[in-house]
């Protein structure tokens, strides 16, 4: 499904779409309230990784690969913050951008009204 029209999204807020997603559980650090300060960081391989609590990082440390391989494939919705793998989304080609939706109507409803706070909110720019 494309949609188009009066629906714009930068290619620089595009790229804001990212959240991150604590390595070990696979939870939205957004939809938990943790922004980047707060959350723990842990460094492997020369890579920094936000984990939500100290919890995280102990169980990662024990099979750090396992974990990544296991989020890889992670999305969160823009608009209710669900995780969901990649192949449980809805992909939605909005004003040439691809964006992952959690399958419901009503997110999608609810982004094409305010794409760049929805945006911005995943990001952890806005409350």
């Amino acid at each position: 499904m494309t949609l188009g029209g009066n629906i714009g999204i930068s290619r620089e807020l595009h790229q804001e779409m990212k959240t991150l997603i604590c390595p070990t559980c696979g939870c939205s650090l957004v939809r938990l309230g943790i922004s980047k300060e707060e959350a723990v960081a842990y460094s492997y391989k020369g890579e920094e990784y936000l984990f939500c609590c100290e919890g995280c990082v102990e169980k990662f440390t024990t099979n750090p690969q396992e974990y990544l391989q296991k989020i890889d494939d992670l999305v969160v919705c823009p608009v209710c913050l669900a995780e969901k793998p990649l192949e449980r989304v809805v992909t939605l080609k909005i004003a040439g951008q691809e964006v992952h939706f959690c399958g419901c109507p009503r997110c999608v409803e609810k982004f094409t009204k305010e794409p760049e706070y929805h945006i911005k909110r995943l990001a952890g720019m806005v409350e």
